[in-house]
């Protein structure tokens, strides 16, 4: 829906989109993701997964926010627009580690899983290994759906603008934030059927509840306001 305000619209100079160096760079590197995703080895895989789409909807917030600070028609709505432009970049960035940490924790997994046990000092070595990098590989999922639960934060204050043309785009940004979301719920539950620490595993659920149910009622909103714009007649 970007075209409907191509041609009405005034770039602010703080405000211009990214510079790439190259039209095809964006592709390669998706492109390569997608195999590495796509390959035989375990990382990346669902919770790297999940931070890319949650940054998608960062992405698609900024996007929004930059059009819609730069358009005539939402003047009044243009240093809030700013403002969560600056919020969703900082965002894409933070999900860009969340990224490379949960495939750094999965990778320790996998290398704590590889230890020798052949006797018991090697079996108790393994174990408190493996125990701490299950604890990280539950800690980094359940930080990226802390992320994801915010990019949905930032549509609900990005649909606040009514900026109609554009609602189709708000909304994709909250479904992909709600879908990280979930994602990154399954990557800390998965972690917690083989963790012992019973603790942790109660703080990482209590803390995981929050965010899914607020995740749910933001991603609800956005939902309703949506589809009320778009509505015909």
């Amino acid at each position: 829906m970007r075209a409907a305000f191509g041609a009405s619209t005034h770039t602010s100079g703080s405000f211009q989109a990214p510079k790439r160096n190259g039209a095809n760079v964006g592709r390669v590197e998706i492109d390569a993701y997608l195999d590495r995703l796509a390959s035989d080895e375990p990382v990346p895989g669902g919770g790297s997964a999940a931070a890319i789409v949650a940054s998608l909807g960062a992405a698609l917030v900024a996007m929004v926010g930059r059009i819609t600070a730069r358009s005539s028609k939402f003047v009044a709505f243009a240093s809030t627009a700013e403002e969560l432009v600056r919020r969703a970049d900082v965002l894409r960035k933070g999900l860009h580690e969340a990224r490379e940490r949960d495939e750094r924790a999965f990778t320790a997994v996998v290398q704590a899983q590889a230890l020798p046990k052949g006797d018991d000092s090697q079996r108790i070595a393994r174990t408190a290994a493996l125990q701490h990098a299950l604890a990280e590989a539950a800690n980094a999922p359940l930080h990226c759906a802390a992320l994801a639960g915010d990019v949905i934060e930032l549509t609900l204050a990005i649909a606040a603008a009514g900026n109609t043309g554009l609602a189709s785009d708000v909304g994709c940004a909250a479904e992909f934030g709600a879908a990280a979301v979930a994602a990154c719920a399954y990557n800390v539950r998965v972690n917690h059927l083989y963790m012992r620490d019973e603790a942790a595993i109660a703080r990482q659920s209590s803390a995981l509840a929050v965010i899914e149910r607020d995740a749910f009622a933001r991603a609800t909103a956005v939902r309703d306001l949506v589809i009320a714009a778009l509505a015909r007649g």
